[in-house]
């Protein structure tokens, strides 16, 4: 089950791509951002939905909504994917779990993560959410028609 709307997103410090660490309420006070969870670094429908991010970045970009990927792949394996894949956003690693559990981004027994996205905005409460698992695509085009209201 996701966060819910207009609960308080978790806060948490997490290593990225860029060789600096995130902590949105420091790094992104008051600015909204989207956090995709994301099971596994170069699988095909995490590729897929990691191109899709890529390919309508500049969507997000031109509404200043900075978009981050998540998942329990080091930051060596992430590092790798994002310039394979030329990704314009940063990917943080979260290989101990603790972020995709406070997200509730992990499948109970196995501890991968879910595919989810998360909206958080600018008061870093979850303004919009959409899971589904086996379907990449609709993760972006949700979140633009939520942004584009």
């Amino acid at each position: 089950m996701a966060l819910k709307l207009g609960q308080a997103a978790p806060d948490f410090t997490l290593k990225g791509t860029s060789g600096t660490e995130l902590k949105p309420s420091r790094d992104l006070e008051g600015k909204s951002f989207i956090l995709y969870f994301y099971p596994k670094d170069f699988t095909r429908v995490c590729t897929a939905e990691a191109c899709e991010f890529r390919d309508q970045f500049a969507a997000f970009r031109d509404l200043d909504i900075p978009v981050f990927g998540v998942s329990r792949d080091d930051l060596s394996t992430h590092e790798k994917f994002k310039k394979q894949f030329n990704l314009p956003f940063e990917l943080l690693s979260d290989t101990s779990g603790k972020v995709c559990q406070k997200y509730d981004a992990l499948v109970p027994l196995i501890k991968m993560p879910k595919r989810i996205t998360y909206l958080i905005d600018s008061e870093m409460k979850i303004a919009g959410v959409f899971s589904d698992m086996f379907e990449s695509k609709g993760h972006i085009e949700s979140m633009l028609k939520k942004l584009n209201k």
